[in-house]
């Protein structure tokens, strides 16, 4: 599912710098990224979904070179093909709760906004224990509410590939065997890949493999 080659990238005017000689995640592997702040986890993240691109090297997702891509293709595959459950949530203040779970669906054209998928939106929010948030601001919601519309938004389009950073760094320890267990049926049960940066150890028996960025 991702393969990376010969990587290389650097951030304009900063020290850091990220080389990946060979990086592989097969089709429906649960993988975990560890290691210490700035070594480079989230960086990994943004250049598998297209965020970002390498200086040199290849960055490939199933049968898409995304390194190659340009940058309106580069964002079309990330919001049709990619969940990303983003460490800082990446929602929009201005719209409900509801609306921040649909809003990829109507900024492109690839993801077709149906009454199905409105059910399935609310399915996931129900489950994740926001079924009575629904038409409720996200400036309102608590750190871990947050992440929990987060990655409602990540899994309802049924992604091939979830990427999640820190996925369950807001919850508390009450909410966060739950939501782990939502999100683990849900790339189960869609066949998808799991990448996943964490700090929480105690997480790592759930995954195939674990790559340490130390």
């Amino acid at each position: 599912m991702i393969e990376i080659s010969s990587l290389e990238f650097a951030y304009p005017g900063s020290d850091f710098s990220l080389r990946i000689p060979d990086f592989h995640v097969g089709a429906q592997e649960k993988v975990a990224v560890i290691g210490p702040s700035g070594s480079g986890k989230t960086t990994l993240l943004n250049l598998v979904a297209g965020i970002l691109v390498p200086e040199q090297g290849t960055v490939r997702c199933g049968d898409s070179e995304v390194s190659a891509l340009g940058e309106a293709a580069r964002r079309d595959f990330r919001i049709s093909r990619i969940g990303f459950v983003f460490q800082d949530f990446e929602l929009l203040d201005y719209l409900s709760v509801l609306d921040n779970v649909l809003h990829p669906y109507r900024i492109t054209k690839t993801l077709k906004l149906t009454k199905a998928v409105r059910d399935r939106a609310g399915k996931l929010l129900q489950q994740m224990g926001l079924g009575d948030k629904l038409t409720r601001g996200v400036e309102r919601l608590s750190q871990g509410e947050k992440q929990r519309v987060a990655i409602c938004r990540a899994l309802l389009p049924s992604p091939q590939l979830v990427l999640a950073d820190e996925a369950t760094g807001n919850l508390d320890p009450r909410n966060k065997g739950h939501i782990l267990d939502l999100l683990f049926d849900a790339v189960q049960d869609h066949g998808s890949t799991l990448l996943a940066v964490t700090h929480d150890h105690e997480l790592l028996p759930r995954f195939d493999r674990t790559v340490d960025f130390n």
